[in-house]
């Protein structure tokens, strides 16, 4: 059984960003998410080690414009920060993005590339059917999936 985690709600969300946007399937540390927020703002006051401070709990009033960075570089909403749904919303698509690059799903999404509407109901008949085998529950597709128009 894990410890329960008493960190700040801040301290948690933070760190899930950490955990899980990652460039190429590694984790960013601290001094590189630094280094990034200097180099695109530059009048901004930071570093690592505040960084690890404020993951962890130890710090935990960071000014709006960092926060705002913050949110720029990991791509979310700085609404993330604060807002439960928001979060619940932002994490449920990293978990899924993670999902997605376990599974090696991206070699399934190439070669579907192109194919008819169609083929690509055939095939996703196909997947849920697989799904159903082993047990997985079901998938429900967005309205942006199921029209075929993208996100956005």
């Amino acid at each position: 059984m894990s410890e329960p985690d008493d960190r700040p709600l801040l301290a948690k969300r933070l760190d899930d960003l950490f955990r899980t946007v990652r460039p190429k399937g590694k984790h960013w540390t601290n001094a590189e998410v630094a280094e990034e927020l200097k180099r695109n703002n530059p009048d901004l006051k930071v570093g690592g080690v505040y960084l690890s401070q404020l993951r962890t709990g130890k710090r935990s009033n960071p000014s709006p414009d960092l926060l705002a960075a913050l949110a720029r570089f990991f791509g979310v909403s700085v609404a993330y920060f604060f807002d439960d749904e928001v979060a619940e919303s932002v994490l449920g698509e990293l978990a899924a993005v993670e999902a997605l690059r376990q599974a090696g799903v991206r070699a399934v999404a190439m070669r579907a590339a192109g194919m008819k509407r169609e083929n690509l109901q055939a095939i996703t008949a196909i997947m849920d059917q697989y799904r159903q085998l082993q047990g997985l529950p079901p998938v429900t597709d967005t309205p942006e999936a199921e029209s075929g128009e993208p996100a956005g």
